[in-house]
């Protein structure tokens, strides 16, 4: 994990910013956990992401402002071969699956594969069950999950976007694990000094995107 500091200020203290991911199959409810953990907001009627949108949160940690860059990337097959630049970078990803769907939970293994390919070794990963507002048409059994998860040396938890349970939950887990694992490293800077303050992954630019590239809507038809 490279970091960055600025050093024009002494007295403040570091802003850390890290690159989270959102992966798993389309229309698990990817797009809706972001809504709702950035903006509080859910749409049932929101249609697949095309590409990628991201949203900035922030929140505290031992004083410190940390701000996680949550990138939510299209799970459609015809897209992988564009999100998969925007794994460069991340330092937290959350696989995303659909408890009433087995299929998507299947998959699993495949984007994880597709992540540990793409991304640092040292990225921290949770394995989320959405949609655990349909338990009774529920097809993943959270024994499975945890077993999974136990495998592969992830944390888990489920969640639900249409009535928000664990959602803040999921990401603010994800986000304290890369601070715990970051702040126990020396800080190095590769002779970069950057104004705005921040801790990347690996890589300065973010993937070697920014925010001109277009932000579509929604990704799922329910929770």
């Amino acid at each position: 994990m490279a970091a960055y500091l600025d050093d024009d200020d002494e007295e403040s203290s570091e802003d850390y910013l890290f690159k989270v991911v959102l992966i798993g199959d389309s229309a698990v409810g990817k797009s809706n956990l972001l809504s709702r953990y950035a903006r509080n907001e859910f749409n049932l009627n929101s249609k697949a992401t095309i590409g990628v949108e991201f949203q900035t949160q922030s929140m505290e940690i031992d004083g410190k402002e940390i701000k996680a860059q949550i990138w939510d990337t299209a799970g459609q097959e015809r897209f992988r071969a564009v999100t998969s630049a925007y794994y460069r970078g991340a330092v937290g990803a959350l696989i995303v699956y659909d408890i009433s769907r087995k299929a998507t939970f299947d998959n699993v293994g495949r984007w994880l594969e597709e992540l540990r390919v793409h991304s640092d070794a040292s990225v921290v990963v949770m394995l989320v069950g959405n949609k655990c507002d349909l338990n009774s048409r529920r097809e993943v059994t959270k024994e499975e999950a945890t077993a999974v998860a136990e495998k592969e040396n992830l944390s888990f938890i489920e969640t639900s976007a249409m009535n928000a349970t664990n959602v803040v939950d999921a990401f603010q887990t994800v986000v304290k694990e890369i601070y715990r694992i970051v702040s126990k490293k020396p800080l190095f800077t590769s002779s970069v000094s950057m104004k705005s303050n921040t801790v990347l992954g690996s890589s300065q630019r973010l993937a070697g995107l920014d925010a001109a590239h277009p932000r579509k809507t929604g990704c799922c038809t329910t929770a």
